[in-house]
């Protein structure tokens, strides 16, 4: 119990404490190696988790990748196919050219480089403004052309330079070319770069299509070119390239070569096509052949014209403004869009509706004064003095007002529409051109839907009677006139018009005929159709047109019309010096040759010319000349008709198979400017 037992107890409970003190570490030390070895297990767990997951579970996914960032599928646009008339002449082909493109994305001063280039190349105003133009309807990262035909001695240039301009380049493209210029330019149409609101389109369509569309800058704007974008596009292939590190291609691994567009082959003919053009000169109509035994269009002119070309690379500021607002309106295609009141050429198929209704028969007369009454207005015909007593035969080869004035009356409103309608007026002809109006054949339904107020929509009876000769709210296109005369003349079978003959396979070389349509058969009564055909023969012997097809070496029929631009009134007589030139009366003629086989049929329309038998007539008899006898006017006879001063041919005719037109298509065009 001394010091010394006191001191001893003191240090063994100190090394207790100190040994607890050791097992307490001790402890923590173990728990730590244990949580670390646990975080560590399942670190490397994680890992070996995802090392299965990349390896095994992703491994096709991720070995797709690693390939693609080796190589790249580019694709390999088709060549366009080609556009033929009937006879096998080109009215669309394609040229190869080298053109200096730029990529926006890929340029910091735009200003500046386009200056540098000016310095190597010939850039000149036009060429920045369609530059500046494609710019707003492309996005950045496309790849733009500044000037496209460019010399072999501008590419050397450029090539040797090239280090200096990063986001330009010298490419060699396909272009669209249109060797004929101006003619039948709105049959064959044009093509265009895509712009922005046609690729928020293309979203919509098969995700096939638009695979097959992957790297196509151009397509169909108007006409057969767009009505026939599929068959003319072909099949775009695909090249497979091992890239570097920068992205260019170093060798090519794999290809699919692409398959070219099919051509199509039109009904028209070219030469036919500028015959009639040329005969417009610088007036403004349209005019419509087709063959009443089957339907296809052997002309389809709408005048003026444009040039196609301009369009091809991006129509330029100067040359668009010319086109779009011009008073003449030359982008208008007057034969599928332009409505017209077809004025007495109306006749003839009114006279057909009196034979088919049993209102009246051939040999009905009726007495013409020179005016009609109805209540107390007066609708006026052929002056004071009147034709007299006048029958079927008679009111079409003297064209008289007051015989289809009382027969309107007699039919109304409604039973001409119905009689009207199978006929296709104010019908779509379902021709294969996109864009064609329906016109107005009208009645009270009509009306009703075309008016808001409800005096406007009713229909009173005074309106009835100016329709019995073509005009009042009557408005058709010159395909409409012309698909009924085609139908008359074939004795009341109605066919589809069409433009496309065929399509050839650019490959295999062969042709495949469109698919025909059904002929429809109206159901008229073959005598009916007779009397009123012989009438219509009779106007080129003794009526209105009998001085226009005077020594013609066929047989044929016709109506001429003339159609009122504006209104005269009934007290004011019609005085074409007194009218601005726009406000002058149209020119119609309606015809088929030869009577017996009838192989074409017509409706032509000479804006603002007057009479039909002055403009529209001349223009039907030449295109009968050509056909039927393979004449073609002397340019003599050609300059007269096209100024409305010719009837009947004079001079000499030529032999339309022997002119050298057209000429033979130039392998490297000229580059387009503006139009006159």
């Amino acid at each position: 119990g001394g010091p010394a037992a006191k001191r001893l107890l003191s240090d063994r409970r100190i090394d207790l404490t100190e040994l607890r003190n050791v097992e307490a570490d001790l402890a923590r030390f173990r728990t730590r190696v244990l949580v670390a070895g646990a975080a560590v297990l399942f670190a490397f767990g994680l890992l070996a988790a995802r090392m299965i997951y990349l390896q095994i579970v992703r491994h096709d996914d991720y070995a797709a990748q690693a390939e693609s960032n080796r190589t790249a599928v580019l694709p390999v646009v088709p060549n366009r196919g080609q556009i033929l008339d009937r006879h096998g002449r080109v009215l669309a082909s394609n040229y190869s050219a080298y053109t200096l493109e730029i990529t926006p994305s890929k340029v910091e001063d735009l200003d500046a480089t386009i200056a540098a280039l000016s310095e190597l190349v010939t850039i000149e105003a036009r060429d920045k403004r369609r530059f500046r133009k494609l710019m707003e309807e492309s996005r950045s990262f496309d790849s733009l052309p500044i000037r496209t035909r460019l010399s072999d001695e501008e590419v050397a240039r450029f090539t040797a330079q090239r280090y200096r301009f990063p986001g330009v380049d010298v490419r060699a493209r396909l272009f669209r070319q249109y060797p004929h210029g101006e003619v039948a330019s709105h049959v064959i149409g044009y093509i265009g770069r895509i712009n922005q609101r046609e690729k928020e389109q293309m979203d919509d369509w098969p995700e096939e299509d638009q695979a097959n569309y992957r790297g196509t800058e151009y397509i169909g704007k108007l006409g057969i070119e767009q009505s026939f974008e599929r068959e003319l596009h072909g099949i775009t292939g695909f090249e497979r390239v091992e890239t570097s590190a920068g992205g260019r291609a170093v060798r090519s691994l794999a290809n699919t070569p692409p398959t070219p567009g099919n051509t199509v082959v039109l009904t028209i003919d070219i030469r036919l096509q500028k015959l009639v053009e040329d005969m417009f000169g610088e007036r403004r109509g349209a005019l419509v052949a087709i063959d009443p035994r089957n339907g296809e269009v052997l002309a389809f002119v709408s005048k003026p014209t444009f040039d196609p070309n301009l369009f091809v690379e991006g129509i330029d500021v100067e040359n668009w403004k010319a086109l779009n607002e011009s008073v003449d309106k030359p982008l208008l295609n007057r034969a599928l869009r332009g409505t017209y009141p077809p004025g007495s050429t109306y006749k003839p198929f009114m006279a057909l509706a009196a034979l088919e209704l049993g209102i009246r028969k051939p040999e009905t007369s009726v007495y013409d004064p020179g005016f009609w009454m109805f209540g107390n207005h007066r609708f006026r015909s052929h002056g004071d003095g009147g034709l007299g007593s006048v029958d079927l035969r008679r009111s079409i080869v003297k064209s008289s007002n007051v015989y289809y004035y009382s027969l309107a009356n007699e039919m109304g409103v409604e039973a001409m529409h119905d009689f009207m309608a199978p006929l296709g007026f104010g019908q779509l002809t379902g021709i294969d051109l996109k864009g064609e109006v329906r016109g107005v054949l009208p009645n009270q339904e009509w009306k009703r839907r075309t008016y808001k107020r409800p005096e406007q929509q009713k229909w009173y009876a005074g309106e009835t009677i100016s329709l019995g000769i073509g005009q009042g709210y009557n408005n058709f296109t010159m395909l409409q006139l012309a698909q009924a005369m085609a139908a008359l003349a074939s004795g009341g079978v109605r066919h589809t018009p069409h433009l496309a003959l065929a399509t050839e396979d650019v490959v295999t070389r062969q042709r495949t005929p469109r698919p025909s349509q059904t002929a429809q058969p109206l159901g008229y009564k073959a005598d009916h159709v007779a009397a009123v055909l012989r009438a219509m023969h009779d106007v080129t012997i003794e009526g209105t047109s009998a001085g226009v097809f005077a020594g013609a070496g066929y047989t044929s029929g016709g109506k001429t019309g003339t159609a009122q631009a504006v209104t005269i009134g009934q007290k004011d007589r019609y005085d074409a010096r007194k009218l601005e030139e726009h406000q002058r009366d149209h020119s119609l003629y309606v015809a088929f040759a030869p009577l017996e086989q009838p192989r074409v049929a017509l409706a032509v329309i000479v804006e603002n010319a007057g009479f039909g038998s002055a403009s529209a007539a001349p223009i039907a008899r030449r295109v009968f000349d050509y056909l039927l006898l393979d004449q073609y006017p002397n340019p003599q006879d050609l300059a007269a008709v096209s100024k409305g001063q010719a009837g009947r041919p004079i001079g000499t005719p030529l032999k339309a198979s022997e002119m050298p037109w057209p000429p033979e298509q130039e392998s490297t065009p000229a580059a387009p400017r503006a139009t006159p």
